[in-house]
């Protein structure tokens, strides 16, 4: 099977920078910053971003280059006979999978709050209703898969176009609006009379605040908004040349993505704090305080429509990258067609996808942790608090160590091309010290998980002594 390639340095940097791009930057940063201080998360959230998502990024990027393979296979291509390490690449597909059961529903409820904006449904009903709104649509089955297996369809639709003439073409397109829809939205933002106000806790760092609870959800939240550790990344490494060095390749990405996840947060809270909305809402946030505050706002059906359609375009690029992810690991699994693995791919995920968009109706019996959860919170829990560390550990280690491909390898497969280098002084960090935080990060976010009502590891230690 011949390997496709991208059309473009920019299309690659776009669809990277959409992969990593997604409701961890435009639902779950906001949240996470209002629950956790404001300006103190912001800052912490940017340290980690640099110390820990720049390397596994750069990593990433170099083994699917230098395997020129998908997550599945790229271990074959690299490691020594007779090694393991290929066993990640069949659970990296698995995460992939897994990623998508839980995120194509929190898409298809984006996309039904920018149709019910743009249809006029949210437009002068009481803030009361507005509220209401998004519990009614997780409480009905037809709206919750409904949307869902639109966001499935459409997605693989896209995808069977190709990847140059489906996924490149139609994420620059995206990338584009999305980061022109921001901008006004955040222009419109700055001129509420609460943007002094929402702009000062989001931006001015209160250090009093920062505590581990703080520090843990920063470095949780940097591994999931750059999509690390289950290969997103390495599989657009693979489909590009060595005309340019990887190190300058993910800084422009790494800007993008923080760029959309900090403004944001630049669009949301100055509009919290003009219509008395708490910041710190948690996950509903996006959905039922924005929604009540485009509704109290003068031109608030156009604005909401033209929030959500930027949410929209953000939730959808990581979906067409991911997507593809999967794409290209079940064609080199089975040498399929682009466009029969997209019909077989897609329809597992219809059903995959189904017990997550169940979970807050039809199953909402099912409770995995504390009161109130459901198949979503165990899904994201595997997925963010397991597959993207442990696996972002394995790709590391696999890069730095000699029973893996090596450092000098991977320090002459980052550098290859143009532009910014990799310094040899790297090595004892990426050898040593990420290591150690990225298992940290892990234990960290296991041992303080609420796997019950007020139920965790660390907790019952505690009470041991």
């Amino acid at each position: 099977m011949e390997r496709e390639k991208l059309g473009s340095r920019l299309g690659f940097i776009l669809l990277s920078a959409g992969c990593a791009i997604g409701v961890g930057n435009v639902w779950k940063f906001p949240w996470m910053a209002g629950q956790y201080g404001g300006g103190a998360f912001v800052l912490i959230y940017l340290l980690f971003l640099v110390i820990l998502g720049l390397p596994v990024m750069i990593v990433e990027f170099s083994l699917g280059r230098a395997s020129q393979a998908s997550p599945v296979k790229l271990y074959q291509k690299l490691e020594k006979p007779g090694q393991k390490w290929h066993i990640h690449g069949y659970v990296a597909l698995v995460a992939n999978f897994l990623l998508m059961m839980f995120y194509t529903s929190v898409t298809g409820w984006i996309f039904y709050y920018f149709i019910s904006f743009l249809s006029g449904k949210m437009t002068g009903i009481t803030s009361e209703a507005s509220g209401q709104l998004f519990g009614n649509m997780l409480s009905s089955p037809t709206i919750t898969i409904g949307f869902m297996a639109l966001v499935v369809i459409l997605g693989f639709l896209i995808l069977s176009f190709g990847l140059q003439k489906g996924v490149e073409r139609i994420t620059k397109y995206m990338m584009v609006a999305l980061l022109l829809l921001m901008i006004v939205l955040a222009i419109n933002s700055f001129t509420l009379s609460g943007a002094a106000e929402g702009l000062s806790f989001y931006l001015k760092p209160d250090l009093s605040k920062i505590n581990g609870n703080v520090i843990v959800g920063a470095m949780n939240q940097a591994f999931f908004t750059l999509s690390l550790g289950i290969g997103s990344m390495a599989i657009f490494g693979s489909y590009i040349g060595k005309e340019r060095s990887l190190l300058g390749e993910s800084i422009n990405i790494l800007v993008l993505d923080t760029f959309v996840a900090v403004t944001a947060g630049l669009i949301i809270f100055p509009a919290c704090f003009t219509f008395n909305v708490e910041p710190g809402a948690g996950p509903s946030l996006l959905f039922e305080a924005m929604a009540s505050v485009f509704n109290n706002m003068s031109g608030g059906r156009w604005w909401g429509s033209l929030f959500f359609l930027f949410m929209l375009f953000a939730a959808f690029s990581t979906i067409l990258a991911v997507f593809e992810n999967i794409l290209a690991c079940v064609r080199e699994l089975t040498d399929w067609s682009r466009k029969k693995a997209c019909l077989i791919c897609g329809a597992a995920l219809l059903v995959l996808s189904a017990p997550c968009a169940l979970g807050f109706n039809l199953i909402s019996g099912f409770v995995p942790f504390a009161s109130g959860s459901s198949v979503l919170d165990l899904e994201d829990f595997i997925v963010s608090y397991c597959c993207l560390p442990l696996g972002a550990l394995c790709y590391l280690l696999f890069c730095v160590t000699k029973k893996g491909w090596g450092f000098d390898k991977f320090i002459e497969e980052a550098n290859a091309g143009k532009g910014l280098k990799l310094g040899k002084w790297i090595r004892p960090y990426m050898t040593y010290i990420l290591p150690i935080v990225i298992i940290a990060i892990f234990i960290i976010g296991i041992f303080t998980f609420q796997f019950a009502d007020n139920f965790t590891i660390w907790g019952y230690i505690k009470s041991l002594f």
